[in-house]
């Protein structure tokens, strides 16, 4: 059984900084992709970014590709989500994800565990 849990979020201002953390326990956890994914009030649950967990490479969405830098720490199971420059408009819950196989996809039925999500709420 893996467990995921998000920390970090909270209430910046427009073009401030959070850093993310997502960490994971449980003696099964070796993902092969970690995602991390938003959803705000309304809206459908869209997909931020993944990173590869054995080579750490990278894939961003658009929205955020310019702004935000996902890492990865495997000695403490823990990846990361950095956050800069943010807009009211990534206000949102974040989750984090990890998925058993490589993922190529931003579809956030490809990963298998989910955590409870952080409250990110950017303000004008």
């Amino acid at each position: 059984q893996v467990r995921l849990v998000e920390s970090g979020g909270g209430l910046v201002q427009a073009g401030g900084s959070l850093d993310l953390s997502c960490a994971a326990s449980g003696r099964t956890f070796s993902p092969e992709t970690m995602g991390w994914f938003r959803q705000a009030p309304g809206k459908e649950r869209e997909f931020v970014g993944r990173i590869r967990w054995t080579s750490g490479s990278t894939v961003l969405a658009d929205s955020v590709k310019d702004r935000f830098a996902i890492n990865r720490d495997t000695a403490k199971k823990t990846v990361y989500l950095q956050m800069n420059s943010l807009k009211p408009e990534d206000t949102a819950v974040y989750f984090c994800a990890a998925a058993d196989r490589l993922v190529l996809s931003t579809d956030e039925y490809a990963y298998n565990s989910w955590g409870q999500g952080t409250q990110v709420t950017v303000s004008s």
